[in-house]
């Protein structure tokens, strides 16, 4: 295999090793950190290789691609960072403790906005986006959900997550793309949607008790208060 092959092989840098070490100063890591800084910074439309290229500045650019192959690596390995302070929850009952997994995961998703665009395509096989899966599944297994009934509950609560977190960040980019801030927007915007300026306000409001925040913990209250433990073959 052509060593260009080799290092896109399987498509997904989490399926093939990591590059021998070399005495590039850079690490995966420092350019993971930096990525995600451009990510917040600048949005995921204008990213590219050649960007982080420019960031990280001509000495560094040899050390980028011999670290990481291509856009789609680095995408995958700056998606996953961002679940790797998924907390470990303490007492409460198993809804309480899935709570606490999947509210801090989609803070997470709403803290970097570009991250739930790229979930559909670039997320999954990562350390921490699995661990933070197993977390979720031991909490359920312990509370006496088995079998395929415990695969269907695990999906249930995560295509829950990504779908809110991804709905939220299209949202999120149609206002910034205006230029204006929430109000704003909602203002300009509302009588064209067929709604009050100040519904949509409230709906696009961070902070309020109509606002994607409030949404997404009463939705997933709704989601684990209708599943029950149980065991299917």
């Amino acid at each position: 295999m052509r060593e260009a092959d080799r290092r896109t092989a399987l498509g997904s840098v989490w399926l093939r090793d990591e590059p021998e070490p070399t005495r590039a100063r850079l690490s995966r890591e420092d350019i993971v950190r930096t990525a995600i800084q451009v990510l917040d910074r600048e949005g995921l439309d204008t990213f590219s290789m050649r960007r982080m290229a420019a960031e990280l500045g001509a000495a560094a650019t040899s050390a980028l691609y011999w670290r990481i192959a291509n856009k789609d690596d680095l995408l995958e390995l700056v998606v996953d960072e961002i679940f790797a302070l998924s907390p470990a929850p303490e007492g409460g009952d198993w809804r309480d403790q899935v709570t606490v997994v999947v509210q801090a995961a989609y803070h997470a998703l709403w803290e970097h906005p570009w991250a739930a665009r790229l979930l559909a395509s670039h997320a999954g096989l990562g350390p921490n986006y699995d661990a933070l899966t197993n977390r979720v599944q031991g909490i359920l297994d312990s509370a006496g959900f088995k079998g395929t009934h415990l695969d269907s509950a695990v999906s249930a609560i995560f295509h829950y997550l990504i779908g809110a977190a991804v709905t939220d960040s299209a949202w999120l980019s149609v206002v910034r793309r205006s230029g204006l801030n929430d109000s704003r927007w909602a203002t300009e915007s509302a009588d064209r949607m067929g709604v009050g300026a100040t519904h949509l306000a409230a709906y696009l409001n961070r902070q309020s008790q109509a606002g994607p925040e409030a949404r997404f913990a009463s939705g997933l209250r709704v989601i684990l208060i209708g599943l029950r433990p149980r065991q299917l073959s």
